[in-house]
């Protein structure tokens, strides 16, 4: 599978998408780059798969990624069930331009 290495090692590159993660599932709207958004667009996507089992070996298998219990507590009870009927396409990417400072292209991450 391909991934964007994002000038980044694994562990910090690993750590960064379970922060990220983290704050998506609790706002369930962040603003980030653009790169970084697609990203998280693809493991949000298999987390929330795994959360529509909402089987125990699921919870964990979520909660070794997010490591955050109430992301996955939320995860689990108020997204998972709002989505039980679609196949997939959880997310929405926006770009909303530069930023000031670097000029990275910056993106608005959403649940849909």
């Amino acid at each position: 599978m391909a991934y964007r290495k994002l000038g980044r090692n694994s562990s910090n590159r690993k750590a960064l998408f379970r922060s990220i993660l983290c704050s998506f599932f609790k706002h369930e709207r962040i603003e980030t780059t653009v790169t970084k958004a697609k990203e998280v667009s693809k493991h949000a996507a298999k987390l929330i798969t795994l959360a529509k089992r909402g089987d125990l070996h699921a919870r964990r298998l979520v909660m070794a990624e997010l490591v955050d219990e109430e992301a996955t507590r939320k995860l689990f009870s108020e997204i998972a069930p709002k989505y039980a009927d679609r196949q997939g396409g959880f997310t929405r990417i926006y770009k909303v331009g530069p930023r000031r400072g670097d000029a990275a292209e910056m993106a608005i991450i959403e649940l849909i």
